[in-house]
């Protein structure tokens, strides 16, 4: 499902080193990173009877119905009325947004015919922003009207490394303190060409970039990579692969280590995007790594935000 930019739902980041440039020169005072995880600390997370799960792109087919449920997963991706009107009870919906124009009218026309749907879990409202581009006042003017207006649900974005796979960092990006958001994902895709597998210490480094800007542990939301091949090229110079069950469980496990108790999990991605091998097509053998990683974390749900 192409985005505003073109890069589709979830575009993987090649870094530039004018990125990097202008995100060091909008490095926090220390002070000020205090001050971002004292916010952080009290972001909104759900609180959690359950682990839910989440994949992006392709959830809602034109008949209806939810396929990312057979292997557990217990969020859909919608950007429509018409989807989260289609999806079968007890799945919840996290809305993609993807303006970051501040609480204009066009986002609260957007937005403003979610309020108040019992199913919608929260706002997913910027992929990878670029702070060059979306300036962090924006998604806080966003992230705002959505807590005012439907005070139930959460806030969240998938966060840009603003630096290499190899030396991440946030610093100049997006937290708490800046956005009012509730919850920043993290995506390291470590399984790469060029590694000749997957590098699961990724996890980690990526982690402590991310607390190290004022980002608590309680709000990062861990993306998973069940994907590979197709036109993207990462940040090394080569393409990334589809894990095979191994080392997809090894780097769910390297995950719950960094990140045990996240509000929600992110699966990217389920539906192909150029061309890749997604979730949705992977083998057998993969998917079920997955229903049984989704499956033992699920209980009973809380229930949906009013």
């Amino acid at each position: 499902m192409p985005g505003r930019t073109g890069r589709g739902r979830h575009g993987r980041w090649t870094s530039k080193v004018t990125s990097w440039i202008t995100a060091l020169a909008l490095v926090a005072a220390p002070e000020a990173l205090a001050s971002c995880d004292a916010a952080g600390d009290q972001a909104r997370a759900t609180p959690l009877a359950a682990r839910r799960h989440y994949a992006a792109n392709g959830n809602v087919p034109g008949s209806g119905g939810y396929p990312p449920g057979r292997l557990g997963f217990t969020i859909a991706d919608v950007s429509t009325r018409q989807q989260l009107d289609q999806l079968p009870a007890g799945v919840e919906a996290l809305v993609f947004v993807g303006s970051c124009r501040g609480a204009d009218g066009e986002f609260v026309s957007r937005v403003g015919e979610f309020v108040g749907q019992p199913q919608v879990f929260g706002f997913y409202l910027m992929d990878e922003p670029d702070p060059q581009s979306c300036p962090a006042s924006q998604l806080a003017q966003e992230s705002a009207w959505i807590h005012q207006h439907a005070p139930g649900a959460v806030t969240f974005i998938v966060e840009q490394n603003l630096s290499s796979s190899k030396t991440p960092t946030y610093r100049g990006g997006y937290n708490a303190a800046n956005t009012g958001v509730d919850l920043f994902g993290l995506d390291p895709y470590p399984c790469r060409s060029e590694l000749s597998g997957c590098d699961g210490t990724m996890v980690g480094r990526f982690v402590a970039a991310a607390e190290a800007f004022g980002i608590s542990r309680s709000t990062i939301v861990p993306v998973f990579q069940a994907f590979g091949g197709g036109q993207w090229v990462d940040d090394g110079g080569g393409s990334y692969l589809l894990p095979d069950p191994s080392q997809a469980r090894e780097l769910l496990a390297a995950w719950d280590r960094a990140v045990p108790h996240p509000a929600f999990d992110f699966v990217y991605s389920w539906g192909s995007q150029r061309g890749d091998i997604a979730l949705e097509t992977a083998p057998t053998s993969l998917q079920q790594v997955f229903v049984g990683h989704n499956r033992e974390l699920t209980g009973p749900l809380p229930p949906a935000a009013p």
